[in-house]
């Protein structure tokens, strides 16, 4: 690869990895005014619309069969599950704080596809989910000290795993353009969290509040859209073993943002915690530059 090119595939994927940083903390300001089902299944439904629009332009054609299942299959995982726990756990859990959990989603992918058995057990991994599970352990006792209740906890892993879940899946399906499986996913996604939405009887409502307006786009045209393209652009010029440090770099640049936007307060329980879980995701999932690449992600949904 030429200096170009090199230079190319680094501004975008510190530019992605900025981008999606700010997730956390645009889903943060949604859910003080809007109800946390309610408010993602509206961010997704903007966001297909975007996709849809843009698959229009580019003339992709609409998936039909096992393809179309697989779309489905993954929106309901990825976008309805992994995003109604995470607005959930958002709601009294700080953005950096989530995040580092969120960061275990390599590694729950590589452990979720060996018992699966789409990939082989690997010392490393085993090895990186002991350390990760302790920096989680960490962070558990630093939560429960605070005002984290244990269930936004687990909401936040239950997300991380629904993350992972999708992942593995969607290999299982014949493979879509990334725009179109994206597009029906996350309709797929908003639909499921618009009907869970009305049976826990939250108020449907539109935002009144210009800070609120402004995460929701914030949430559909950067943290979603560019964050995705961006993604994309690094895949070109990198394996996706390398692209994948993205999520090392995201918890990193949302605790920054989420102190600095949402005075999230940083001790040291979620310093050494975050740093376990990170190390634990770099040993077990990351660290593979000299064997063979897994399959890269066909979606971005891993940064909140």
């Amino acid at each position: 690869m030429n200096a170009t090119s090199e230079r190319v595939a680094l501004a975008a994927f510190f530019s992605g990895s900025i981008l999606a940083g700010g997730n956390g903390v645009g889903v943060r300001f949604s859910n003080r005014e809007l109800a946390p089902f309610w408010g993602a299944g509206f961010r997704f439904a903007l966001a297909a619309a975007l996709l849809l629009a843009v698959m229009a332009a580019l003339k992709l054609a609409v998936p039909r069969g096992q393809a179309l299942a697989g779309a489905v299959v993954f929106g309901a995982l990825n976008f309805g599950g992994a995003f109604a726990l995470a607005y959930y756990a958002l709601v009294r859990m700080h953005a950096g704080f989530g995040q580092l959990v969120l960061a275990l989603v390599p590694l729950a992918t590589l452990l979720l596809a060996v018992l699966q058995r789409q990939e082989r057990l690997r010392i490393g991994a085993l090895g990186g989910a002991l350390i990760a599970l302790a920096g989680v352990a960490v962070m558990s006792r630093e939560a429960l000290r605070g005002s984290v209740p244990p269930l936004s906890l687990l909401a936040a892993v239950g997300s991380a795993l629904c993350f992972a879940q999708a992942a593995v899946i969607v290999r299982r399906f014949p493979p879509v353009h990334p725009v179109t499986l994206n597009a029906f996913g996350m309709a797929t996604g908003a639909l499921l969290l618009v009907i869970g939405s009305t049976l826990a009887g939250e108020p449907v409502e539109l935002p009144k509040r210009a800070a609120t307006w402004a995460a929701i786009g914030y949430l559909v045209v950067a943290g979603s859209a560019l964050v995705f393209v961006l993604y994309l652009v690094v895949l070109r010029y990198w394996a996706a073993s390398r692209a994948a440090y993205t999520f090392v770099v995201i918890p990193v640049i949302t605790l920054i943002l989420s102190a600095w936007l949402d005075d999230e307060p940083i001790g040291i329980g979620l310093v050494l915690g975050g740093s376990l879980v990170l190390t634990g995701v770099y040993v077990g999932a990351l660290r593979r530059a000299r064997s063979p690449a897994s399959p890269p992600t066909r979606a971005v949904g891993d940064a909140i």
